[in-house]
């Protein structure tokens, strides 16, 4: 009885390592954007005259949707396409193309409600543990910083 008890265990630990060997092995290879992201800066401008702009917010990727939220803590800042009162919120279908470094978001749902529909294309690096945002379109002028957050 002892015997089959031992190797019963003995069995469970084996089979926890393989899935814990394959589950590794698969996030080795997952899409480097999956994820919580937390906005460390937002800078706007045209490239070479970015100027820093004090926003805070993060961005979920989850493996075919993204999840933005983001605030000008200037409750007064005038609204832009993407905001209202200061506060961006929207999220969408997410396509990717990693060999190019660029993704789209078609809006499903938006805070600023002209968003819906739209599609956004960015361009992205992920260094690590840090995510850079730069728009396909130059002229738009942006560049948001991301770092990983860990819910350890």
């Amino acid at each position: 009885m002892k015997k089959q008890i031992l190797t019963g265990a003995v069995t469970l630990g084996l089979l926890g390592s393989i899935v814990a060997c394959s589950q590794s092995a698969d996030g080795a290879g997952s899409d480097p954007l999956t994820g919580e992201w937390r906005m460390t800066s937002l800078e706007v401008g045209t490239e070479g005259d970015l100027q820093p702009v004090p926003y805070s917010g993060q961005i979920t990727f989850t493996g075919d949707t993204v999840s933005v939220q983001a605030m000008n803590p200037d409750t007064e800042a005038p609204d832009t396409a993407l905001t209202v009162q200061g506060y961006e919120a929207f999220y969408g279908d997410l396509t990717t193309d990693p060999d190019a470094g660029t993704f789209t978001i078609t809006v499903e749902s938006a805070l600023a409600r002209d968003l819906i529909g739209q599609t956004l294309d960015r361009n992205y690096e992920v260094d690590g543990d840090t995510l850079v945002l730069t728009p396909s379109d130059p002229a738009d002028g942006f560049r948001v910083t991301y770092e990983r957050h860990s819910s350890a």
